[in-house]
């Protein structure tokens, strides 16, 4: 079962993705991993993608659909794929859509983590990470039970994005909405969006997720 899931940047994206891969067996197909794990590889596909983002050029959708079908062909994943980070245009969609058809293989279906734009800055300016272990904070959701010590790891070194202020979410929401939101109205069209409550706790969500894919199993 492959599977897009979209929604906003901070909507909780990667952290579903990783419950998916965890629970189903599933693949998660990161682009931002992929270009990176490209440009150490020393392939010729590889040295292409480090000489365009050492001349701090995009890479091009021909490449990233590339790294994509390497992986569709060569990696075991019993559960299917997660694509996470593409498509993000509708043009992304239409060569996606064709390398499935092409590798033999399909679409299940695309999730909508839909949110409230407020709710959304409030959510993502108040989280933090301990830089340490990893784990994740917010300032009201989710803060540590003794202030300043995390507690997964026992650490005290605490940080946060650069990117996680109002500002700076501001311009990525609106990038999300020019270029990616076109892409609800696409999958609608063919039948193949379903909408959960992105805002609702992990687990709700999760949940959440876990029906809208059962209703295609």
């Amino acid at each position: 079962m492959n599977i897009i899931l979209l929604g906003p940047p901070g909507a909780g994206k990667g952290t579903q993705a990783k419950k998916l891969v965890d629970s189903r067996g599933m693949v998660q197909l990161s682009t931002g991993d992929m270009l990176r794990a490209a440009r150490t590889s020393g392939t010729e596909m590889g040295k292409k993608v480090a000489a365009i983002m050492d001349a701090g050029q995009l890479v091009t959708d021909e490449i990233v659909i590339g790294l994509i079908e390497e992986q569709l062909t060569s990696t075991r994943a019993p559960g299917g794929f997660i694509f996470d980070g593409f498509p993000r245009t509708l043009a992304q969609a239409d060569a996606l859509g064709e390398l499935l058809a092409r590798v033999g293989q399909n679409l299940a279906t695309v999730i909508e983590m839909r949110v409230d734009d407020a709710a959304l800055v409030d959510r993502i300016t108040g989280r933090y990470t301990c830089g340490d272990c990893g784990e994740g904070y917010h300032d009201t959701a989710k803060p540590p039970a003794k202030a300043g010590i995390c507690d997964n790891c026992g650490g005290g070194n605490f940080k946060r994005r650069a990117d996680d202020n109002e500002d700076s979410l501001k311009i990525r929401l609106m990038a999300y909405y020019k270029e990616t939101s076109p892409l609800i109205g696409y999958y609608y069209a063919k039948g193949l969006l379903q909408v959960v409550d992105g805002l609702a706790s992990m687990d709700e969500v999760a949940a959440a997720i876990g029906g809208a894919l059962e209703n295609v199993d």
